[in-house]
C-alpha cells in the first residue's frame, strides 16, 4: 500500500468550530483562526497584566520584559512620528503585540498561524492604511493631496509622478500585508517539510538513525531562526506603520 505524506500546507487549513450566527443565507463559523487570535490576544494581555500588576522598584523578570517592551516602542513612536505621535502609541502597542503573539503561538507544535494568512494580515495593514488617512485629513484636511505632488518637479512631469505617488501610497497595504502573510507561510512550510523528511529517514531504519540527524539539527536552527522572524516581522509591519502615520502627520 503506498504510503500517503501529507502536504505541508494542511497546517494552514481554516477548519470551522462551531456556527456563531446565520445571515442571509449564509452561516458564520468560529474557526480555528478565530480562536488562536483569541489565544493571542489573551496571552498579550496575561503577558502585560503580569508584568505590571504589583510593578515594584526593582522589577522582576516579568515586569522587565513589559516595561522594556513598552519603553522601545515608546522611543520608536517619538522617532518615527515625532512628540505628537505619542497619542498613537496604544493602537501602535496594541498591533505590535497582537501581530507577535500571532507569530509566536504559531511556532508551538499542533498550533495554527493567523498570520500566514492573507486575509488576516491584509486585514491588519487595511486597519493602519485607514487609520493613517483618517489622521491626515483630520490635522490637514485637502492639503493632504499635496503630499502626492513632488516639490521641485517639473511641471511637464508631474501628472506622471503624481500617478507613480498615488499608486505607491496604495501599495502600502500590498506590501504590508503580503511580507508578513509570506515570511509566515514559507517559514512554516519549510519546518513542515524538513521535519517530514527527518521522520522518513529515521523511519527507515538502519544507517539512517544516524543521517536523520544532519536534518533534525537543521531542523532546530530553523525553529531558532523563524522565532526571531516571528518578532522581526511583527516589528517591520509594526514600525513601517508608524513611518506612515509619520508621513499623515507631518506631511514629509
Amino acid at each position: 500500500m503506498m504510503n500517503l505524506v501529507a502536504s505541508p500546507l494542511e497546517q494552514f487549513e481554516i477548519v470551522p468550530l462551531f456556527p456563531v450566527m446565520e445571515a442571509g443565507g449564509y452561516v458564520i463559523f468560529f474557526t480555528n483562526s478565530a480562536l488562536f487570535m483569541l489565544f493571542a490576544v489573551t496571552f498579550g494581555y496575561l503577558l502585560m497584566n503580569v508584568g505590571t500588576t504589583g510593578a515594584t522598584l526593582a522589577p522582576n523578570r516579568w515586569q522587565s520584559l513589559a516595561e522594556g517592551i513598552y519603553e522601545f516602542f515608546v522611543g520608536s513612536v517619538v522617532e518615527t512620528m515625532g512628540p505628537r505621535g505619542v497619542q498613537f502609541f496604544p493602537f501602535v502597542f496594541t498591533l505590535f503585540m497582537f501581530i507577535a503573539c500571532c507569530n509566536l503561538l504559531g511556532m508551538v507544535p499542533y498550533s495554527f498561524t493567523p498570520t500566514s494568512h492573507i486575509a488576516v494580515t491584509w486585514s491588519l495593514a487595511l486597519a493602519g492604511f485607514l487609520a493613517v488617512n483618517v489622521v491626515a485629513f483630520r490635522d490637514h484636511g485637502m492639503h493632504f493631496f499635496t503630499f502626492f505632488v513632488p516639490k521641485g518637479a517639473p511641471a511637464a512631469l508631474t501628472p506622471f509622478l503624481i500617478v507613480i505617488e498615488v499608486i505607491s501610497y496604495f501599495i502600502r497595504v500590498v506590501s504590508l500585508s503580503v511580507r508578513l502573510f509570506a515570511n509566515m507561510l514559507s517559514g512554516h512550510c519549510l519546518l513542515k517539510i524538513l521535519a517530514g523528511f527527518s521522520w522518513t529517514m529515521l523511519s527507515l531504519g538502519g544507517i539512517f538513525y544516524i543521517l536523520q540527524l544532519a536534518p533534525l539539527v537543521v531542523v532546530w536552527a530553523v525553529v531558532g531562526l523563524e522565532l526571531g522572524i516571528s518578532l522581526l516581522q511583527a516589528y517591520v509591519f509594526t514600525i513601517l506603520t508608524c513611518m506612515y502615520m509619520g508621513d499623515a502627520i507631518n506631511m514629509h
